[in-house]
């Protein structure tokens, strides 16, 4: 969705997925607040931080080589880290178990409810994503930045707030995956969102980088390549391969499977 607004890859994502799963903790663990409770309030708070990230860090550079706000992302990252380092240290910490844990028998196929709860809240937020950028005025506001940010403020946009809200809800999504990776694996450190944002990016690219419905297809090719490459080789290769699909994928369709190669005027 960044990039889709800003041509803006967010470098910080996979940080900003870290810092909800550390406020999801911090709510459960000194709050002792409920599943239903730390969901809203994680979403709110780490929406609220992408507003400020972008507020302060992206938009003074907006106008600036693109080359700028790609190393102000890390840098971003880089920032988020070391304050999780500084405030909860840089031990491991066990997630808490927000939701009990018990098996579902599905034909002979077995699985957790919390592996259920995953996967069918995540289809639900993928398809009110979709449907919102798709149904609403707010989304077609988004879809015409996208398309032409010089003619879209003509036709009355607002492009500072379109932006923020763009930020606030690709933010947000971002703490509630964090949460969801705390429930399944639970046990998270100030370093988690490195490799699970670089996979992220390598999703999109794979799927169509500015595209949401070849997000959700990159993602699932991901996870398929992960799987039968650890099924058949030694799970020390997994990235390698991972990576080397990006390679090949770059290499023979840049635009991604289900991307648009956008043709520029020069």
């Amino acid at each position: 969705m960044v990039y889709g607004v800003l041509r803006l890859i967010n470098f910080a994502h996979g940080d900003i997925f870290m810092i909800g799963s550390y406020t999801a903790l911090f709510l459960a663990s000194y709050f002792h607040a409920p599943f239903a409770v730390v969901v809203p309030l994680t979403f709110a708070a780490i929406a609220l931080l992408g507003v400020c990230i972008e507020r302060l860090a992206y938009r003074p550079l907006r106008s600036a080589p693109r080359v700028s706000a790609v190393i102000t992302a890390l840098a971003i990252g880089l920032f988020l880290e070391t304050i999780t380092l500084a405030v909860a240290g840089p031990e491991p910490r066990k997630f808490p178990a927000l939701v009990g844990d018990h098996e579902i028998s599905f034909g002979g196929v077995g699985a957790s409810n919390v592996q259920v709860l995953i996967i069918g809240a995540s289809v639900v937020l993928m398809a009110a994503l979709e449907l919102f950028v798709a149904k609403t005025r707010t989304g077609m506001a988004m879809r015409a930045l996208s398309w032409d940010a010089i003619t879209a403020p003509l036709l009355g946009i607002n492009i500072d707030a379109i932006v923020s809200f763009t930020f606030a809800i690709g933010t947000g999504l971002a703490a509630i995956a964090g949460i969801f990776v705390g429930l399944a694996y639970p046990v998270i450190d100030p370093y988690m969102g490195i490799v699970v944002g670089w996979k992220a990016f390598v999703s999109a690219v794979i799927g169509g980088i500015g595209s949401i419905k070849g997000a959700v297809a990159g993602g699932f090719i991901l996870g398929i390549v992960e799987i039968i490459s650890a099924a058949f080789l030694p799970s020390s290769y997994k990235d390698m391969i991972v990576f080397g699909l990006l390679l090949v994928i770059l290499l023979f369709r840049p635009a991604g499977l289900f991307g648009v190669p956008v043709n520029k005027k020069v």
